[in-house]
């Protein structure tokens, strides 16, 4: 009797240690179906989309499309973006094609008049993967595409210069960056938009940002968003 019921303990407690597993799986792959659910970042500006709405009726001057470029402009610069009617759709860490697909919601849902879309470092940084030079100027050219057929002026970017990533170092953003510049240039002359060249005005020597412009050779420092905001405004006004 005593070995019967200690084969049941046995059992039983097996039976909850599998229970167990299978709820951490389970909660495991809940977790990652929500986040592909959600690929673009949606939810990231949904909330704030809607008050923008109801704050601007009539639309906003301009929205800024981009990664954490983008997104840290507005952090360190806020009266720029107050100042003059703008405002800021960046996402950290995000490529191209997820912001294609939040293009609809976090930018021609808020009716501006001009969109300034700063995209592509970090398709070559290989964040969600590798991907080509030629896909990358495609999905930016859907956006493009997105806001003209919505009267959206537009206006592109050139990617700016990076010697290095930090958090990708095998990798030649030096090389890459210059040849989708030139790519983007196409895009601009074929769609007859307007196109910044801030890589031009801004590189130094080995094809990446001096210490002034960014504190890590990616992200721009105070001084490296006043020299951008120096180069855009002449088009912008």
């Amino acid at each position: 009797m005593i070995y019967v019921s200690l084969l049941k303990t046995v059992y039983q407690m097996e039976k909850v240690r599998s229970m167990t597993r299978f709820l951490l799986i389970l909660a495991v792959a809940f977790s990652s179906f929500t986040m592909a659910q959600d690929y673009p970042f949606l939810q990231r500006y949904d909330s704030l989309n809607q008050i923008d709405k109801s704050q601007y009726p009539n639309g906003v001057e301009a929205v800024f499309m981009g990664n954490s470029i983008t997104e840290g402009w507005v952090q360190q610069r806020p009266a720029f973006f107050s100042d003059n009617n703008f405002i800021g759709r960046g996402i950290s860490g995000q490529t191209t094609d997820q912001m294609l697909l939040r293009f609809r919601p976090d930018v021609i849902a808020l009716n501006p008049k001009k969109v300034v879309i700063l995209a592509g470092t970090n398709d070559i940084a290989e964040n969600n993967g590798k991907v080509s030079l030629s896909a990358i100027a495609g999905y930016i050219e859907g956006m493009v595409e997105l806001a003209k057929a919505n009267q959206i002026e537009v206006y592109l970017i050139s990617v700016l210069p990076a010697e290095i990533y930090p958090w990708r170092t095998h990798l030649k953003p030096n090389v890459q960056i210059p040849k989708l510049n030139n790519l983007l240039k196409a895009v601009a002359e074929k769609h007859k938009i307007e196109y910044v060249d801030m890589f031009s005005q801004m590189t130094n020597e080995k094809m990446g940002l001096d210490e002034i412009y960014a504190y890590d050779g990616v992200h721009p420092t105070l001084e490296g968003y006043l020299k951008m905001e120096s180069i855009l405004l002449p088009y912008l006004k």
